[in-house]
């Protein structure tokens, strides 16, 4: 980052440049997720972490948000921009908007934005930055504030993910211009909460071995459809899912390769459920009762979804078709454990297989590993010749010759049973539009996490209430902002 930003001064460049564009994305993530004005508290340190802060609160103030600034040390210890932005802030007219309540009567939301400090801060936190960051964890716990840290919460070292004991806990992390390696890390996620990364136009930087899935790294991969589209040119999806108690994951699964974008979509259930999951399913899905397994081969199919609810009762079978389909496939839940058995069959499968574990599946398929998620990631398909999407609140996705990506989207509401299911339906819609594996489980995992946030701060959800179908719902949306 001083590289970047040093070679950016060099072209002339000036350092309030970068901070008017660092405010400027800083506000847009705010009202991305609050799109209607509240309470705005900043915390500023006396460094340019405070001035992207102060630029920020200066646009909400502009936008109709009730804005105050609590400066952690005496303003003429600050730095002369930091100085200068406080003063803009300061002569920035207030629009005045009634915040008590939405129109819906929620409370008008209460956000604080962490500039105490910045790049190249490390543990331990002294006064007053440390009473600073108390502070803002009091108000978050006690005042259901929601913290957004500038550029990485203050308390984090941003090269190795170590935090202090009293680490700003942020719900949102808006890191400027590119992730930083700390924020990456497995043990820093909590602090992190959400990621969004804010690019600079005068800051390009060189990706790392390791990169992160948004908005500017994935749009372009869903283009818009030519007029004259039809059917057929969006592939052809089979869902082979559920058994007995388990009917809902094989609609859940159509419903999500319907709603990303399949042309057509088939499910294959066992005849013992075929009456109850052809009467749930979405009327636009083809529901079909399966004999034997192995006569799905004889199936003309594009890109096959197997395993949600699909049960461990015809083991050989699922292990024949995973192996001798030549279509892509996604590989996920029961079919995941019944080929953690002998994974020797996916060093010669047919076809392209994208793998989609949650931790406990990952257990089963590679045991117990020490290694960080990423290492895991990338020691496995080293191994295999397959794409994994390993789930989890940073959901990785890893390709031999690939740089690993990090999913940014999603909340803790997602923790519950369904949402896999759904994602499973998305990632086989996308290969049925001819995306690579590697990108079909970037543009997945990105989308359904986006239309749960869209589900819970549009629609009214929390995380308790989340459920799969809020998620489906919302993916429209989603698809849109890509």
């Amino acid at each position: 980052m001083r590289d970047a930003e040093n070679a950016a001064f060099a072209r002339g460049v000036s350092a309030e440049a970068l901070m008017n564009q660092a405010g400027a994305g800083i506000a847009q993530a705010v009202q991305q997720f609050f799109p209607r004005p509240g309470y705005c508290l900043v915390f500023s340190g006396k460094g340019n972490n405070g001035g992207d802060a102060l630029v920020a609160a200066a646009r909400l103030k502009r936008a109709g948000w009730q804005t105050d600034v609590h400066l952690s040390f005496p303003e003429s210890q600050c730095s002369d921009l930091l100085r200068k932005k406080i003063t803009e802030f300061r002569d920035t007219p207030a629009v005045v908007v009634a915040v008590a309540a939405n129109a819906g009567g929620t409370p008008a939301s209460t956000i604080i934005l962490d500039g105490l400090l910045g790049l190249g801060s490390k543990p331990p936190l002294r006064d007053p930055i440390l009473a600073g960051c108390r502070e803002i964890n009091r108000l978050r716990q006690e005042h259901r504030a929601y913290v957004f840290a500038v550029d990485q919460p203050t308390g984090l070292n941003g090269d190795s993910g170590e935090a202090d004991r009293d680490c700003v806990i942020s719900d949102f992390t808006t890191t400027i211009a590119a992730t930083k390696r700390g924020l990456i890390a497995d043990d820093a996620t909590n602090f992190i909460g959400r990621l969004e990364v804010v690019p600079l136009s005068d800051l390009p930087l060189e990706a790392a071995d390791e990169t992160v899935a948004c908005t500017v790294s994935l749009r372009g991969l869903v283009p818009r459809r030519p007029f004259n589209a039809h059917k057929n040119q969006f592939g052809r999806v089979g869902i082979v899912a559920g058994s007995r108690g388990f009917a809902g994951a094989a609609t859940m699964c159509a419903w999500g390769a319907l709603r990303g974008g399949a042309g057509l979509v088939e499910v294959f259930v066992p005849e013992n459920i075929y009456e109850i999951v052809a009467a749930a399913s979405p009327f636009e899905a083809m529901v079909k009762p399966v004999k034997s397994y192995r006569n799905l081969i004889e199936e003309k199919i594009d890109v096959w979804g197997i395993g949600p609810g699909l049960g461990r009762d015809n083991a050989s079978e699922i292990i024949q078709f995973v192996q001798r389909a030549q279509s892509p496939m996604v590989v996920d839940a029961d079919a995941l454990n019944i080929i953690s058995a002998d994974l020797s069959i996916l060093k010669n499968c047919r076809g392209p297989r994208l793998l989609t574990p949650h931790p406990g599946e990952m257990k089963r398929l590679a045991g117990d590993q020490k290694n960080s998620r990423a290492e895991l990631a990338r020691k496995f398909t080293s191994e295999f010749p397959v794409t994994l999407l390993l789930k989890g609140s940073r959901t990785v996705v890893a390709e031999s010759g690939k740089r690993v990506s990090y999913n940014t989207t999603g909340n803790p509401g997602m923790a519950t049973g369904g949402m896999g299911d759904v994602l499973t339906g998305v990632c086989a819609a996308l290969l049925a539009q001819k995306l690579s594996p590697f990108d079909a489980a970037r543009v997945g995992a990105w989308v359904c996490g986006r239309a749960a946030e869209l589900a819970l701060f549009d629609n009214g959800e929390s995380e308790q209430s989340l459920l799969p179908r809020d998620v489906v719902t919302n993916l429209g949306r989603a698809f849109r902002e890509l």
